[in-house]
C-alpha cells in the first residue's frame, strides 16, 4: 500500500489501523490530523468572506471572498511573505484552508467577525445552496 487515508469512525476502522501499522515496514510515516471542518462551518465561511467583500473596500480595493480569505488567514497563520518571481510581486506563505481543523477554522471565522464587527459588515446566514455547495451563490 503506497497510501491510505483512514477516518476514525468507529471501533471496526481503528482496528483497521492498528492492523495497519502493526504490518508496516519500518520507515512508513503515519500522520494523524484533527477532524476536518464541517460543511456548515464551510458554507458559514464563504458566507462571511462573501459579506467582507461585499461591505469593505480595502485600501482603496474591493476584493474578492478567495481574496478575502487569503488576507484572513495569512493573519491567523501570521504567514510570512516572500518577493515573488516576478519584480514586485509578493507570496504569502502558508494559506491553505482546506486542512484546518475544526477549531483553526473557528479560530478564523473569530477573526473575521472581529474585523467585520470594526468595519460594521452585516454578516449573513449562509444559504441552503452555501451549505451544500461550500461556495456563496
Amino acid at each position: 500500500m503506497s497510501r491510505a487515508l483512514l477516518i476514525l469512525a468507529n471501533a471496526a476502522v481503528r482496528a483497521r489501523a492498528a492492523a495497519w501499522i502493526a504490518k508496516a515496514p519500518e520507515g512508513t510515516r503515519v500522520e494523524f490530523k484533527a477532524p476536518q471542518r464541517s460543511l456548515e462551518q464551510n458554507a458559514r465561511l464563504w458566507a462571511m468572506l462573501t459579506d467582507v467583500a461585499m461591505q469593505v473596500e480595502w485600501y482603496g480595493q474591493k476584493l474578492t471572498p478567495n481574496d478575502w480569505k487569503d488576507v484572513f488567514t495569512a493573519s491567523l497563520r501570521r504567514a510570512r511573505v516572500v518577493p515573488g518571481l516576478d519584480p514586485g510581486s509578493f507570496v504569502p506563505l502558508g494559506m491553505r484552508t482546506s486542512d484546518m481543523s475544526k477549531a483553526e477554522l473557528s479560530d478564523l471565522m473569530e477573526l473575521i467577525s472581529a474585523f467585520g464587527a470594526e468595519r460594521g459588515v452585516v454578516f449573513h446566514e449562509p444559504s441552503v445552496a452555501t451549505a451544500r455547495t461550500g461556495r456563496a451563490a
